[in-house]
């Protein structure tokens, strides 16, 4: 028995022996890197890490959050925009690299069902808490916007004075979350963020030599009509759109199809929280831009029947995608042993992003008491927005006819040009005629986005302004605008 203990007590140690001798061959192994090494220099990795370093992580991460709506029946914008933040925060932008917009009236909103929180997922957690108040209320507009994106800070007006102060080495990612219409995305203080005016930034920022690439995820309906025929490819930026530049995107985790019974809005949006579930399920450091844009594109695609989905579009310089993901939304340590695409695709039920208003409308009337007051302020809500669309949609098409005649009018402004075109020719005549509509019929409001186009093909028909504010004046004649009266709610031009 004693020999057997002490031939056990001889293997452990020559068990440790080899264990301690391998662990230190293994050490030894690496290759050898010349020089004298800095403090912040990587010579080598953990096993599971050691092919995500591919030296091209220079400079500082920065980041642009855009939620460019307001109102509780709009919770998925802000909620969208929230979630981005924790999701780059937790891969290791700074605070002080991250500049958020939003006009932060849902979390306390008497409406939310859980006060002092938001959420993007039925089951996800609260995304709200240390989201930095950068820019709210009336201070979310086009103007600090791209006052921001250029880090000019004498030209902020109220917010944090936060800015994208970046350097030439510095990469940046910009994610909004909006409705949009061709040429524009919305704003919650007018006027709207038009393509030209965008696109002039972006070359503003690329002229002063401000930072190395940029990444661009924009989530609106006809999202891909702010890039169509004018992105350059030469600005060292990659876009991703949420539909192309004719269809609408969608709002997902509904009342009826996700959301928890007490929430009468949308949580999220379809490309948005597809891109955002794909980022927190995979290691980035191994995952690429094109790999999730794959993944994000088939998710939205309704399993590519585009039945209730969009064609998420990308542009501008597209050697970009080639690039891991976490170069620009950071790395989460816990996910170091995440696959890098699983291209685990879950359906989503949606909603159409325009029609998400009226769900939310529909809900609280369903919930509300019967013969109550509420009820009845609900259902007048609802009477009136419907008016206002209708009345929205009638004049277009009047005004279609009194510009082309019967038998063109519809054609004409419904007409789409090839592919690679922009959307209009002369983006000051599409300003003015917008403006022109407005002042006669009322304000567009975010469903009334959707006729840029009529807008646009008026402008390359040739037709005068003069001509508009004539034929605006007879289709609006003698309608009361009321609430949607543009000296009250701004011009959106």
């Amino acid at each position: 028995m004693e020999a057997y203990r002490s031939f056990f007590n001889y293997v452990i140690f020559f068990s440790v022996v080899l264990c301690l001798f391998g662990a230190q061959a293994t050490r030894v192994s690496r290759p050898f890197v010349p020089g004298i090494l800095m403090p912040t220099d990587r010579v080598g990795t953990e096993p599971d890490q050691a092919d995500d370093v591919d030296g091209d992580e220079i400079g500082t991460r920065w980041a642009v959050l855009v939620a460019g709506s307001n109102g509780f029946g709009n919770y998925r914008h802000q909620a969208d925009v929230c979630h981005a933040y924790q999701l780059l925060r937790k891969g290791g932008l700074k605070e002080e690299n991250i500049v958020v917009f939003m006009y932060d009236d849902i979390a306390t909103n008497q409406l939310n069902p859980r006060p002092g929180i938001i959420i993007n997922h039925p089951q996800g957690e609260d995304v709200y808490h240390g989201v930095p108040k950068d820019y709210t209320g009336a201070e979310v507009n086009a103007h600090n916007l791209y006052a921001v994106l250029l880090g000019d800070k004498s030209a902020v007006k109220g917010g944090s004075g936060k800015v994208v102060n970046s350097k030439p080495d510095d990469r940046i990612f910009v994610y909004y979350s909006d409705h949009g219409g061709p040429g524009v995305l919305g704003m919650p203080n007018l006027p709207y963020v038009y393509a030209m005016d965008f696109i002039d930034t972006l070359k503003k920022k690329h002229a002063a030599n401000s930072y190395r690439e940029m990444v661009v995820y924009v989530e609106a309906c006809e999202s891909g009509s702010l890039f169509e025929g004018v992105m350059p490819k030469d600005l060292n930026i990659y876009v991703t759109t949420a539909s192309n530049a004719q269809e609408n995107s969608w709002g997902t985790y509904c009342p009826g199809e996700g959301a928890p019974p007490e929430y009468n809005t949308c949580l999220g949006d379809l490309y948005s929280v597809a891109w955002m579930e794909d980022s927190e399920s995979h290691n980035l450091k191994k995952e690429a831009i094109k790999d999730q844009y794959k993944t994000v594109k088939a998710r939205t695609s309704d399993s590519s029947t585009y039945h209730s989905g969009s064609h998420v579009m990308e542009y501008g310089n597209r050697s970009i995608r080639a690039e891991k993901l976490y170069l620009y939304q950071g790395f989460d340590p816990a996910t170091v042993n995440f696959p890098p695409n699983n291209g685990l695709l879950k359906p989503m039920e949606v909603v159409n992003q325009r029609d998400a208003e009226l769900v939310f409308m529909w809900q609280m009337y369903k919930k509300s008491e019967e013969g109550s007051e509420e009820k009845t302020e609900i259902l007048n809500l609802i009477k009136e927005t419907m008016r206002h669309r209708n009345h929205l949609d009638g004049s277009i098409k009047l005004i279609g006819t009194l510009l082309f005649g019967p038998k063109e009018g519809s054609s004409v402004l419904q007409s789409v040009r090839k592919p690679g075109s922009p959307l209009v020719d002369d983006w000051k005549c599409l300003k003015s005629m917008v403006r022109s509509f407005e002042r006669h019929c009322g304000s567009l409001t975010q469903y009334g986005m959707k006729h840029m186009r009529a807008f646009a093909n008026i402008c390359n028909s040739g037709i005068p302004r003069a001509s508009m504010e004539e034929a605006c004046g007879v289709a609006c004649s003698g309608h009361d605008v009321g609430e949607w009266n543009p000296f009250i709610r701004g011009y959106s031009a």
